[in-house]
């Protein structure tokens, strides 16, 4: 399958995440991240982007500008849908979403799930706090994602967000055990043992904010939380090997994540860093 050729070069390790960003915005930066050469494209059902991503891949599905054998589409199953009775009914919403027929990977976003209030995607209660689904069951949600892989909706199926711990239980029952995990990774936060747990049990890794969670610190900022987060892309060591090798420092990062072949999807909607972010050269079987 196309998802065990992830650590295979850097075609299949850097991705273009969909997070953050206007549908505006998106959509010309999606155009963008195509014509230099992207194919797997990161999103979820609570980014609220499948719609705008749904619609460039129209355009270059129906121009014959790509083939959809040639695309590696990922989205995510949402905390309200973190029950097996829903699970095929979000999956379904994202694919009408995304104009597709299937995706080649599903994963459910989080360990945790949400009780369902309307078309809320954070439902709360009156007082303001989250409405949390204190059943969710980790084994039964994956045999519903398991049913969507024997339906052909989903090439490919695996977590996001999951611990050690939570992902021994879905393998323990698992008839088709997942592919992927999805998890923040970068410089300082490097997830050494989940990353060999995943190695063993032959589950490529996927890092979220490779270069930091910059956007998240804007985020608590927003709510008015402090929180320290390092800012990786000014880290005196990273600019200083940046300088060495005549690369940026984003790509120093993402080199250094895909040197343990691991997957990666930057986040930009600057063409020029989208271009640079695909500049990761590492095709030697030595760092794989």
């Amino acid at each position: 399958t196309k998802v065990s050729q992830w650590n295979k070069g850097i075609t299949v390790v850097i991705i273009y995440w969909t997070l953050q960003a206007s549908d505006a915005e998106l959509e010309a930066a999606l155009e963008a991240a195509l014509e230099a050469g992207y194919r797997h494209i990161d999103t979820a059902y609570v980014y609220e982007n499948e719609a705008a991503i749904g619609r460039v891949l129209a355009k270059w599905l129906n121009s014959g500008k790509v083939k959809r054998e040639e695309l590696f589409i990922v989205t995510k199953l949402p905390p309200a849908g973190n029950h097996p009775d829903r699970v095929e009914k979000y999956l379904k919403r994202s694919l009408d979403n995304l104009g597709l027929d299937y995706v080649d990977l599903y994963l459910v976003h989080v360990p945790f799930g949400f009780l369902e209030k309307g078309e809320d995607i954070h439902p709360v209660e009156s007082d303001g706090n989250i409405l949390l689904d204190k059943s969710t069951n980790h084994i039964n949600i994956w045999k519903a994602m398991e049913a969507q892989v024997d339906a052909g909706l989903a090439k490919s199926i695996g977590l996001s967000n999951f611990n050690i711990s939570q992902i021994k239980r879905v393998l323990q029952s698992a008839r088709i055990p997942p592919s992927n995990l999805q998890v923040e990774l970068h410089a300082f936060f490097q997830q050494k043992e989940l990353v060999d747990f995943c190695k063993e049990h032959n589950i490529i890794v996927c890092a979220y904010a490779p270069l930091g969670s910059r956007g998240t610190a804007k985020l608590y900022e927003r709510a008015g939380i402090s929180k320290d987060f390092p800012d990786l892309l000014n880290n005196p060591k990273v600019l200083e090997v940046a300088e060495k090798y005549g690369k940026t420092p984003a790509q120093i990062l993402l080199r250094h994540i895909v040197q343990r072949g691991i997957a990666a999807i930057p986040k930009s909607t600057n063409p020029d860093r989208i271009q640079q972010n695909l500049q990761v050269r590492c095709n030697s079987s030595k760092y794989l």
